[in-house]
């Protein structure tokens, strides 16, 4: 996969497949389903890493590397912002360490790109590159996820990363954050989840999030509002748009000499 619609980013790239749940927001993994289709339209990488609950897939655990990606972003010559594994986590317990120094080694010989990492598991990514990978690289913007007040503890773990950039996602936003610390946090993306499933969000818990982004001079990412408007009433995720106090959000962590 290069090419993506996700609005915060230019490009993806999957060098791991497959994942698991943890958490309230993987529930609707957009991911899981988009494997599925992957495997019946018999892509062999995606073969084999779900299993149908009901109506849907889920994720069963098995994760594969990829080698032979790890060259696509060689190829890439024009700058790209990427966003790495879109289809899986890069930390995921499965990923082995050595295969986690590899990506490193690539986005290390790449630096006209920007990579985008972003995880669930944090405190597996802070261990890593404090204890391996020893090498903060200024195109490698490091984050993790955070879809409620359950799991803001992500975020301190995210802070004892060594990163140049990072970041979090507050998306899916399932519920309120509560009080939390954006120190050292240089950037924030904000959306609502969208599908079948989704569930709904709330302008009170974005407006909490705004008011953070504001005084801790974090930049704001408004992504959408999803299935759910502002006015909490369900329509196609394009109906309901990115406006956000009157306008879109599509601020960035400022601009680094790469």
């Amino acid at each position: 996969m290069a090419e993506t619609q996700i609005e915060w980013t230019d490009a993806t790239w999957n060098p791991v497949a497959g994942c698991s749940i943890v958490t309230a927001g993987c529930t609707n993994c957009y991911a899981m389903q988009m494997a599925r289709r992957l495997e019946a339209m018999g892509v062999p990488k995606y073969d084999g890493l779900t299993r149908k609950s009901g109506k849907r897939a889920v994720w069963n655990g098995v994760v594969r590397e990829d080698r032979a990606a790890l060259e696509i972003p060689y190829g890439w010559r024009k700058p790209r912002k990427i966003f790495v594994n879109s289809m899986s986590d890069l930390f995921h317990d499965a990923v082995s360490e050595d295969f986690i120094v590899d990506v490193w080694r690539v986005m290390r010989e790449t630096p006209h790109h920007n990579y985008q990492i972003l995880t669930k598991r944090p405190e597996r990514m802070a261990e890593i590159v404090a204890r391996t990978i020893r090498d903060v690289l200024p195109n490698v913007w490091l984050g993790t996820s955070v879809e409620n007040a359950d799991v803001v503890e992500r975020i301190d773990h995210l802070r004892a990363v060594p990163a140049t950039i990072r970041f979090i996602s507050f998306e899916p936003l399932i519920g309120p954050v509560g009080k939390i610390d954006l120190t050292d946090i240089r950037w924030a993306i904000v959306g609502g989840e969208s599908g079948v499933n989704a569930r709904p969000i709330r302008e009170d818990w974005v407006d909490e999030i705004y008011a953070y982004c504001d005084t801790y001079g974090t930049a704001f990412f408004f992504k959408q509002w999803g299935t759910w408007g502002k006015d909490n009433k369900r329509r196609s995720k394009k109906a309901n748009g990115r406006e956000y106090r009157g306008r879109i959000w599509n601020e960035m962590p400022p601009a680094l000499e790469v």
